[in-house]
């Protein structure tokens, strides 16, 4: 993947948050010069922090609500590829905040697409949605790219709008710019080392386990696609090379989920979970909880058999790397970044073809 990035002006939407952090260190151990735009650390502690990376990018504050800041900063970078990660990812927080959300997710979005649509630099753009953009009706098969959209949840709601904006952009406006080149990747429930945020199962562990508390489980028999945030980024990547090089692919959708197993409900991450931490314990919460899909699996059939992309981790092994991680974090902090640059190239090494 490095000749692709080498040299190349990256700028990712959101690189301050998990999956946003991963990607610039990703990015920048591939040579790219890398712009990251947030509207600041979205957790404490901050995996940005800790692996130091505004030392090692260019690092901005900016709020994608801010159009004319935003644009400004793109026609000044002239980005060859676009990430689009910014976003508020948290479904509780979305029921606290939901006009905060619904602005981030949706007009945040549009925002970046009103700047493309008049863009003249030849750039590959890839928005990040969301595995919950689908209208959830509670299946056991996956979701595929053209089932219907929606959401109950403000978080879900407001990431399938900013999906369908998306696509009206692309039908309107961006098929007909020679010079864009643009995708969809739709993921979602990405674990790993470095995630921080509350409300998520793996990271309400480790702070509870952290100092031997019990966490509370809201739905321990909730089903979601598990799967290792370098999985889920390296698809993102193939869509970007892909997009690069397959005109027929441009303005297309793509799911990235984990190999459908028999058994991928909260309670049995938390028991694979406890086999490298044995101190783990956990109860039910006895509290009306707020709405949460409860089953949900992703296609990707379609990510296979154009961009050459499947999952190289199952669960057992996303586990491994992120508990790994966190004890690492734990025990020898000052080498952390290192280690994350270790886990990256362990990973590439199991398989790295593109199509």
């Amino acid at each position: 993947m490095k000749k692709y990035f080498k040299n190349k002006r990256v700028l990712i939407t959101g690189h301050t948050g998990f999956k946003g952090s991963w990607l610039s260190l990703l990015m920048k151990s591939m040579g790219a010069k890398v712009l990251g735009v947030s509207n600041g650390l979205v957790s404490k502690p901050s995996n940005f922090e800790i692996l130091k990376l505004k030392d090692k990018i260019i690092s901005k504050k900016v709020d994608i609500k801010n159009f004319d800041v935003l644009k400004k900063m793109i026609n000044n970078f002239k980005p060859d590829f676009i990430f689009h990660l910014a976003a508020e990812a948290i479904v509780k927080k979305s029921y606290d905040m939901p006009i905060n959300t619904w602005s981030t997710n949706s007009m945040g979005t549009v925002n970046l697409l009103e700047i493309i649509r008049t863009y003249k630099k030849k750039t590959v753009i890839v928005f990040i949605t969301s595995d919950k953009v689908y209208k959830n009706l509670e299946i056991n098969r996956g979701y595929k790219e053209a089932d219907v959209l929606g959401g109950t949840d403000p978080y879900s709601a407001s990431k399938s709008s900013a999906d369908i904006a998306i696509q009206s952009y692309i039908s309107s406006f961006l098929k007909k710019k020679k010079n864009i080149k643009v995708g969809i990747a739709r993921a979602g429930n990405v674990i790993g080392g470095g995630d921080w945020a509350t409300g998520r199962l793996i990271p309400d562990c480790i702070r509870k386990w952290s100092k031997k508390r019990t966490v509370i489980l809201r739905n321990p028999f909730s089903t979601r696609p598990w799967q290792h945030v370098l999985d889920v980024l390296r698809g993102y990547i193939f869509l970007a090379i892909n997009l690069k090089k397959n005109k027929n692919i441009n303005g297309e959708a793509f799911n990235f989920g984990p190999k459908i197993e028999k058994n991928r409900e909260v309670i049995k991450v938390v028991k694979l979970m406890k086999n490298h931490w044995k101190e783990g314990k956990w109860k039910k919460s006895k509290s009306k909880n707020f709405f949460e899909a409860k089953l949900l699996h992703l296609n990707s059939n379609k990510s296979k058999k154009y961009l050459g992309w499947s999952p190289l981790l199952n669960l057992e092994n996303s586990i491994y790397y992120t508990i790994s991680w966190y004890k690492k974090f734990y025990t020898d902090r000052k080498n952390i970044y290192n280690f994350s640059l270790e886990q990256i190239n362990n990973y590439l090494k199991l398989k790295n073809k593109v199509n």
